[in-house]
């Protein structure tokens, strides 16, 4: 068996969502079924005329709330990390934190790409703050993520699904449950509509 199973269950050209020109655009859904983590589907949008792409892997399966953690050292650079679109990723040593949104995609990648997403991310954040204390932290902030990234140093990757779907694949992870006091301020990335009748 392969480290990875995929079915392809659709493929279609459909509008493009992002340039509006019709029949353009490829929309290609696969069913994987990943080692140690279960079945997902992976959506994918691509435009030829405008280079739109849009991809998001959703969990097919439904677990408990479950916290994830593992230590960040050279040894776990190339980890594999499954981030399920409703997870919160944090490294509470160096202050920095992922939220999910109403547009948060999920992935599949590895420590070292998580921490080369936090490192775009700050730099991000570094052309829109202009006043020196954003500056002074900012640049702390690049600077410890860098050296994890060299494999210099440890901290602590902490990922949050209140649905379960994450995962770190490794022997070193450990998985707990969230403390209901945490889970119930924890974002998911859906809306909810009160009904106030």
């Amino acid at each position: 068996m392969s480290e990875e199973e995929t079915t392809n269950i659709n493929e279609s050209i459909i509008k493009c969502p992002a340039c509006g020109i019709e029949g353009i655009a490829k929309s290609i859904m696969k069913e994987i079924e990943i080692p140690h983590f279960g079945n997902v589907l992976e959506t994918t949008i691509l435009c030829e005329n405008c280079g739109f792409k849009h991809s998001d892997i959703i969990s097919l399966e439904q677990n408990d709330p479950a916290r994830y953690t593992l230590e960040i050292c050279k040894d776990t650079l190339s980890t594999r990390v499954v981030r399920s679109q409703s997870a919160t990723v944090s490294i509470p040593e160096i202050g920095v934190k992922v939220e999910p949104g109403p547009k948060s995609e999920g992935y599949v990648t590895n420590v070292e790409g998580i921490l080369t997403r936090f490192e775009g991310a700050v730099k991000t954040a570094l052309k829109m703050f202009e006043d020196a204390q954003s500056q002074k932290n900012a640049k702390a902030t690049l600077a410890e993520i860098q050296e994890l990234i060299k494999g210099n140093g440890t901290a602590t990757l902490i990922i949050d699904d209140p649905f379960g779907q994450s995962n770190i694949v490794s022997d070193d992870v450990i998985i707990s449950e969230i403390p209901s006091e945490e889970l119930k301020d924890l974002k998911t990335g859906f809306s909810h509509i009160e009904d106030r009748s």
